[in-house]
């Protein structure tokens, strides 16, 4: 497996990886894995992963659970629960290798469901959508089934993680078996969380992922919020609290993805009192209604889903993003020696500016189950009731 090192690196936490192709060709997990082995020194070895969009092609309209088990009773709970709740097509346990330097690993199986709309859960949680119950059952595993959890739970895609370097991950998880047509990558370097197989990255609910270099420093606020809306953080890392977030603000709540990078990330008060008339009010709407889902520290973060891949920094930028492309493949990382390795001609180079978001969608119609969210989601289709004041979230997002 892929261990190189670069004379030319900054050391500054974890490292991370993206890869998307806008046409939708699949990419190796060779790739990504000789990508993320680069930054071999941003880790320690107690924590990495692997996400991988396009991998199950024959479920493709099933919901993916990727289940994380401590024991062999703690799988049978699973088992006893999800056919009470889901409609269960096809389930196995998830191909590995043995790797020497890994003990005692959790057990991993992976069950291809659809939700079963019929069941007192719709009722007794007020569930209107699929997706909307795969959160609640996602929710109640984790926290009500001791031992167990969802690593992953969404379409066509699906989540690697766990304790180890990233090519002892990859080899155990046989990652470079699957193609994709969007990856991303994460070597850990745990500083105030535990390292262990759950708290790894990346961190993933439906079809959202996300990895992140840096630290979340408003975890206790950002999980408070959260739970505000029926979100439960029940793993241990301040990175968890990402990937609800976007959940909350781009799909419930229909906010367009720039809109939603710049409610986590949003600009200061000195800048917004500087702003013309039009755009000072749009953001001051976002930071009041908003203030919860601020993300505050140093961050890096790619998040990806059902159709695009997203790089953010923190509003001062205090951890390393670097992007390329070449045709229509785009490349995002912590250090630019790991983009080279895979693309070593690239038509350009860039690191994108504190707080601003680069986002690449895939040319539409490419993929089964695409998403956008460049645009606000129609008022039908989202929900438009939190309110402060006389301030409706539609000034947000459009009438």
């Amino acid at each position: 497996m892929w261990r190189l090192t670069s004379n030319y690196k900054e050391i500054s936490g974890c490292g991370i990886t993206g890869i998307i192709s806008r046409k939708g060709e699949l990419i190796t997990g060779e790739m990504i894995i000789k990508a993320i082995c680069c930054q071999y020194e941003r880790g320690n070895g107690l924590g990495a992963g692997f996400a991988g969009y396009g991998i199950y092609p024959e479920f493709k309209d099933y919901y993916a659970l990727h289940v994380m088990a401590q024991s062999r009773d703690a799988l049978e709970k699973v088992e006893e629960y999800l056919p009470k709740r889901t409609f269960v097509s096809y389930q196995e346990f998830i191909p590995i290798r043995r790797v020497r330097t890994i003990k005692n690993p959790p057990i991993f199986k992976r069950y291809f469901v659809k939700p079963n709309l019929e069941c007192e859960l719709v009722d007794v949680c007020n569930i209107v959508s699929e997706e909307d119950f795969m959160v609640q059952l996602v929710m109640e595993i984790n926290e009500k089934i001791e031992g167990v959890y969802v690593i992953s739970s969404g379409k066509n895609m699906g989540t690697f993680k766990g304790v180890g370097f990233p090519d002892e991950i990859a080899e155990f998880f046989r990652v470079d078996e699957y193609k994709a047509y969007i990856w991303t990558a994460h070597n850990r370097f745990p500083t105030n969380t535990p390292g262990w197989w759950g708290g790894a990255h990346p961190f993933t609910l439906l079809d959202w992922s996300i990895v992140h270099n840096g630290e979340i420093s408003s975890y206790g606020t950002n999980k408070r919020y959260l739970e505000l809306f029926g979100y439960k953080c029940t793993l241990l890392t301040d990175t968890e609290v990402v990937a609800y977030l976007l959940d909350l603000l781009i799909r419930k709540h229909g906010l367009p993805l720039e809109l939603a990078c710049k409610a986590m990330a949003p600009p200061f008060w000195v800048e917004i009192d500087e702003m013309p008339e039009e755009e000072r009010e749009l953001y001051t709407a976002l930071r009041i209604l908003y203030g919860g889902a601020v993300l505050n520290g140093p961050f890096a973060i790619l998040f990806a889903y059902n159709g695009g891949l997203v790089g953010l920094n923190d509003r001062v930028k205090l951890r390393p993003l670097v992007c390329a492309q070449k045709g229509d493949l785009f490349f995002m990382a912590s250090e630019e020696a790991a983009l080279r390795l895979i693309c070593p001609d690239p038509e350009r180079v860039w690191a994108p500016k504190a707080g601003e978001p680069v986002i690449v969608e895939m040319e539409e119609g490419t993929i089964p189950n695409q998403k956008s969210y460049l645009k606000p989601r129609p008022k039908e289709e989202r929900e438009d009731a939190l309110r402060i004041g006389s301030l409706p979230l539609s000034l947000l997002t459009g009438k």
